[in-house]
């Protein structure tokens, strides 16, 4: 069996050298594709810590003083008005309590530590979250100012155009860059397949010869099939540690960025990505580039085993 194994790792060290190019070509390849689907879900990742306050179509929130969180009679009657005015939709009045609000108030203050640190659940406002009826956004300033002058109402916010426009910005980028990723991830595998079948074609005569000396279809097969899944994961490597650099340098950025003072700067230190979402992103990236070099190489050596 160890003997088995040492060959198998002979032959792809071997394979390796004899087509340094196109094995070069296709590790990067892979890294570039991953690396751009990586980023892409740091990127959603950021943008959902952002906006984490405006999902579902939220366009306005009106918190409710601490002191009245938990009083039910009190939600209830503003939940009522709320649900009572024409510029709000058909059941768009959601409530949060106070300790849904401390857990989205920790995505959006992920890069302001020392606020975070002074927040509990007992201090954080519960609130009730709205969506507008269909082409009522532009009433929604008026409704605004009607509840900010209740006793029970602590304040109301609401979505500006900057808000607006990361949301936009985020779908954009989120649909060129997993197009992008597609698309490279595709040149990967046809890369790598492509390698293999060059492998097979240059040693087709000691395949002929093996198999004529009586070893297996899977004997022949596991040192090219090697060979793709030492690619991928290569390639899966390098786009991990890139993902590791760039957000350490994004992270650092924004902490330098927030520094110069501002709600803008403040509410921008939400777009940190904690080392946690890393973590499991570089882990699905390496995971991802093992399964696209073994299947691609095992498809091409099944293939061409007759060559």
């Amino acid at each position: 069996m160890l003997s088995r194994i040492m060959y198998a790792f002979r032959e792809t060290k071997a394979s390796f050298q004899r087509n340094v190019t196109l094995t070069a070509a296709a590790i990067l390849t892979a890294a570039v594709a991953l690396l751009l689907a990586g980023v892409t879900f740091l990127i959603q990742s950021a943008f959902a810590n952002l906006l984490a306050k405006w999902q579902g179509g939220v366009e306005m929130i009106v918190y409710i003083d601490p002191q009245l969180s938990t009083d039910q009679a009190t939600i209830d009657t503003l939940s009522a008005q709320l649900q009572a005015n024409g510029a709000v939709a058909p059941k768009g009045v959601t409530f949060l309590d106070q300790a849904a609000s401390y857990e989205q108030a920790k995505k959006v203050l992920a890069g302001q530590a020392s606020l975070l640190d002074s927040l509990s659940v007992e201090k954080m406002p519960a609130q009730l979250r709205v969506v507008p009826a269909a082409e009522s956004e532009d009433l929604l300033p008026l409704l605004a100012e009607q509840f900010e002058n209740d006793v029970s109402v602590l304040e109301v916010a609401l979505a500006t155009d900057a808000i607006k426009l990361y949301d936009k910005l985020s779908d954009f980028v989120r649909r060129f860059t997993i197009a992008a990723s597609a698309v490279l991830l595709i040149v990967a595998v046809l890369l790598i397949w492509n390698t293999i079948r060059i492998a097979m074609f240059a040693r087709r005569r000691e395949i002929e010869v093996m198999k004529l000396v009586g070893a297996t279809n899977w004997f022949i097969r596991v040192p090219f099939m090697l060979e793709g899944l030492l690619q991928g994961v290569l390639g899966s490597l390098l786009s991990a540690g890139s993902l590791w650099g760039i957000n350490g340098l994004w992270n650092k950025a924004l902490a330098g960025f927030g520094t110069s003072g501002g709600a803008s700067a403040d509410s921008l230190l939400a777009l940190r990505v904690d080392d946690g979402y890393l973590g499991s992103v570089m882990l699905l990236t390496v995971v991802t580039g093992a399964v696209v070099g073994a299947v691609a190489a095992g498809i091409a050596a099944s293939r061409f085993l007759d060559v």
